[in-house]
């Protein structure tokens, strides 16, 4: 697995995170990240047979974890134990995710996150709107993670 290295700023961005704890690192775990990646995939690709906005927010919501969960095994991190993981990978996403286009789709990671809280610990409903825009975040993020993570390319023989 080939992986796009990170800018500077993109690591000191990830460094800051680590310092705060928020990540930790851990060797790089290819079968992990390609597991997420496929995860997210599946997800992906049901969301146009979900009909319930909230069932959609959530397997969209999901999928975009997915990715994180794969981005954070590519590049040899994890979240640290205990509460506020699912905000340490949105900061996490928002410091590799950091140009145009994809980081539209990190920095709309962190209002999914808060929704789905509010759905889950408040009973507040889910909007078609907001369905879609997570929607479109996690594909966006996912598009992001294929195109850094590529498949080891196999040398022919010349046979």
């Amino acid at each position: 697995m080939a992986v796009t290295s990170l800018t500077g700023d993109q690591q000191t961005a990830v460094d800051a995170l680590v310092a705060g704890r928020r990540i930790e690192p851990v060797p790089v775990d290819e079968t992990r990240c390609r597991s997420f990646l496929e995860q997210a995939r599946l997800a992906l690709s049901d969301l146009t047979n979900v009909t319930h906005a909230q069932n959609r927010y959530n397997l969209a919501y999901d999928a975009a974890h997915d990715v994180g969960e794969a981005m954070l095994a590519a590049y040899g991190y994890r979240t640290t134990h205990g509460p506020g993981q699912h905000d340490g990978l949105g900061r996490y996403l928002a410091a590799i995710f950091d140009a145009p286009p994809e980081n539209a789709a990190s920095q709309h990671f962190d209002r999914m996150r808060r929704e789905r809280n509010r759905q889950r610990y408040e009973a507040r409903p889910v909007t078609v709107a907001s369905a879609t825009a997570a929607a479109g975040a996690a594909t966006a993020l996912y598009d992001a993670a294929r195109a850094r993570v590529q498949p080891k390319r196999v040398r022919s023989s010349g046979r």
